[in-house]
């Protein structure tokens, strides 16, 4: 969350920031507009014959002694009211073509906002701030937006029906009543900027409370475990103090909006009262007068009390939260950090988006004694990539793996995982959701086939994601060419003995398993062993193509042919690049691909 400047300038700027997006909304929904506009001047009718009739069936009617005359026109008052009534039914219609278009608009900004930032900083990717924004916010903007709408809308047209009749009832009643009118307005506008900056504050410290809350939560074992309640609660304690003092100034502001709100709502009124003997002196009838009152407490002064109300709360709040949806989303970096000095290894320039992983400079041996396993290792895999990584038996290729998966720690150099520190798999936050590691010994248990296909999925923090429904698990059992495996067993409901199947078939659960993980980076630690060639071919085709990157210890060439990129690790040096690049590159990789030809023809 950026940081948010104070006062008139911020107000300014945020107007210039909301006003093109305003317009451009309105642009597009011209039709909207005006059939809103048509409904609404309807209530400007109702408004004009309300005071109008009063008026007339007073000096016309009553006070003639012409009764059914008087009679006449309270009745075509009374009509008006029924036309406001059928209006008001239109209104509402033409409202939700604007309002709900909005709140979808909103949504979709929130989304992709959210995306942006997990793209340019995954360790924010579970971002507090555009869970506000997907939730509260929208909400907040929709109902604020729904309402000013129709309260402003509601005003103006009002104002216009009775203006319309107080001019043509007696033009001196608008002197008297319009000065105190615009008092209490002007007083009521200087309120705004205030109450804007203080309800600004307030939603930043909101989003910085769920931020901490956030990170409290995921840290909430340990920090009771190690007597860590004091320091946690000294994080959130001056947040939800600022909160309290935020929402004191809000509440002195209300108060002052609602006396402008009385000076605008009732000093008209008296002053027409006031008035009253020297107006009826200068020939201004008792029915111009009742007139003249009728519109006000009966029309302009309530709608003007409920769009003051409606601008000095949904108004303002509104404006600011539409200053966070207009926010624009973080630079991308346009390289991995440390680009600008190539390193041996495997540093491809990645795209904008972040690695998927990265290794800078990392050693690592068993032991202070022993020689390294990786020497200053630098390799960036790409999001999306499919690597595999060969080399001779004991050369460092499971050290990788589980380094990449947080099983080992790094003796030196850095170690990132979608642009952030890896963290250990024996973190006590708990698994770590970006990545998930497969091992040469599948991991097969005691329970049913569909608990043994989606036992990864508690990883995902969307309850709609990739587990949900028989549809994505069987999908993903038709995609690695499970369904005879799964038939045989007796269905996704059947319970599997992991000491009756065989392993090559515990390595088909687990690789179906890793298929509907939704971590965007997956690990196969020579994972498919125990497969014949062809269905390993096509259980790592099928997890290619599965949304995020894949990294593959590989066993056979034929593997690593299939792979967007090679790793070859040979003890001195590693080499990086294609398939058929590597050869003229790499003499072990000449060697191995040699040999695998060879045993091809044979």
């Amino acid at each position: 969350m950026t940081g948010r400047g104070t006062g008139a300038g911020t107000e300014t700027e945020a107007w210039r920031r909301v006003a093109p997006e305003g317009r451009r909304f309105l642009r597009g929904r011209r039709s909207a507009v005006a059939r809103l506009a048509a409904w609404s001047l309807l209530e400007s009718a109702h408004t004009f014959l309300g005071g109008y009739g009063v008026a007339r069936a007073l000096d016309d009617g009553f006070l003639a002694g012409r009764t059914a005359t008087g009679l006449a026109w309270l009745a075509a008052a009374a009509a008006g009211a029924l036309l406001g009534g059928f209006a008001l039914r239109g209104v509402f219609a033409g409202l939700a073509g604007l309002v709900e278009p909005l709140r979808d608009g909103l949504v979709r900004r929130a989304v992709r906002q959210a995306l942006d930032r997990a793209v340019a900083d995954p360790a924010r990717a579970a971002d507090a701030g555009a869970v506000s924004r997907l939730t509260q916010q929208t909400e907040m903007a929709r109902d604020s937006f729904a309402g000013l709408v129709l309260t402003v809308r509601s005003f103006v047209f009002t104002a216009v029906g009775a203006f319309a009749g107080m001019a043509a009832l007696a033009p001196v009643l608008l002197l008297i009543v319009l000065p105190p009118l615009l008092l209490g307005v002007a007083a009521f506008l200087a309120t705004l900027r205030p109450m804007a900056d203080v309800q600004r504050r307030s939603l930043d410290t909101d989003e910085a409370l769920a931020d901490r809350l956030g990170e409290l939560g995921d840290g909430l074992r340990d920090v009771v475990a190690c007597g860590g309640r004091t320091a946690a609660r000294a994080r959130v304690e001056p947040l939800i103090a600022a909160q309290e003092r935020l929402a004191r100034r809000l509440a002195r502001w209300a108060a002052l909006r609602t006396l402008a709100l009385g000076t605008a709502g009732r000093l008209p009124v008296i002053a027409l009262l006031v008035a009253a003997p020297w107006l009826l002196a200068h020939g201004i009838t008792a029915g111009t007068l009742a007139g003249g009152l009728t519109y006000l407490v009966q029309a302009l002064l309530p709608a003007l009390d409920s769009a003051m109300a409606a601008l000095g709360s949904a108004g303002t709040r509104l404006l600011v939260v539409l200053e966070r949806f207009c926010d624009p989303a973080p630079p991308r970096p346009d390289t991995a950090a440390g680009e600008s000095k190539p390193r041996r290894a495997c540093r491809a320039v990645p795209s904008a988006a972040v690695a998927a992983a990265e290794f800078r400079a990392v050693t690592f041996a068993y032991g202070r004694g022993a020689a390294p396993v990786l020497d200053a290792l630098d390799l960036v895999v790409r999001p999306g990539e499919h690597l595999a990584v060969v080399g001779p038996s004991g050369i460092g290729k499971s050290t990788l793996a589980a380094l990449l998966a947080g099983m080992l720690a790094p003796d030196a150099g850095t170690l990132l995982v979608a642009g952030s520190p890896a963290r250990r798999a024996a973190d006590a936050r708990g698994p770590d959701p970006r990545r998930t590691l497969l091992p040469q010994q599948a991991y097969v248990f005691t329970g049913t086939v569909r608990e043994n296909l989606t036992h990864l999925c508690h990883l995902s923090p969307d309850p709609g994601g990739p587990c949900s429904g028989d549809a994505r698990i069987r999908g993903a059992v038709a995609a690695l060419g499970l369904d005879g495996l799964v038939e045989r067993l007796g269905g996704l409901d059947a319970e599997v003995r992991p000491r009756l199947l065989s392993r090559g078939e515990s390595q088909h659960l687990a690789l179906a398993a890793a298929y509907l993980s939704p971590a965007p980076l997956l690990i196969l630690d020579e994972a498919t062993c125990h497969l014949d060639p062809s269905t390993e071919e096509r259980a790592e085709r099928a997890l290619a193509a599965r949304p995020g990157t894949l990294v593959v210890v590989a066993h056979r060439v034929s593997s690593a042919a299939r792979a967007d990129r090679v790793l070859v690790l040979d003890g001195t040096r590693a080499v990086c690049g294609t398939h058929a690049e590597l050869p003229a590159r790499s003499p072990l990789y000449r060697d191995l691909v040699g040999r695998w030809n060879g045993a091809a023809d044979g």
